[in-house]
């Protein structure tokens, strides 16, 4: 198969429908809007949810729970992804964001236990979790918490 061979599947590429040119293509006069109402009226139509003035399904349902305003969100960490790091560095929350392993942190970063670590490294977190201390110090490693 050759570059200049390449087509699209057939269905692909469907035609757009052309409203309001004239009454010989079908779409005239009143493009496909039907007689009269408010969806016939130009910028007409309900909003998401509407139900032609009956109280709507999210007003009817009863609210349920709350919000906790004072949660904390952490930014997770698995101690088999600190391998990518070389024996004896000092792992602080900058070092994990520069290599890619957290996005942002608002309230701190959490060290989970999940998977096998192979180095010897200084953890630097807000949060370690026992079996992922248990695993750093196996490995010769320091937990410090920030």
């Amino acid at each position: 198969m050759k570059l200049e061979e390449l087509k699209s599947p057939p269905g692909a590429n469907k035609r757009v429908k052309r409203v309001g040119r004239g009454t010989g293509s079908g779409h005239g006069k009143t493009s496909t809007r039907g007689h009269k109402g408010q969806k016939a009226r130009s910028g007409g139509g309900v909003r998401p949810g509407f139900e032609g003035g009956q109280m709507p399904l999210q007003r009817r349902l009863p609210k349920r729970g709350f919000t906790n305003i004072f949660k904390k969100e952490y930014a997770i960490v698995n101690v088999e992804d600190l391998n990518i790091f070389l024996d004896n560095t000092e792992v602080t929350p900058e070092l994990l964001q520069e290599a890619g392993l957290i996005n942002k942190y608002k309230d701190g970063i959490k060290i989970l236990g999940d998977g096998e670590l192979e180095k010897k490294l200084v953890v630097k977190a807000h949060k370690v979790s026992r079996q992922a201390e248990e695993k750093i110090t196996a490995r010769g490693g320091k937990v410090e918490v920030i």
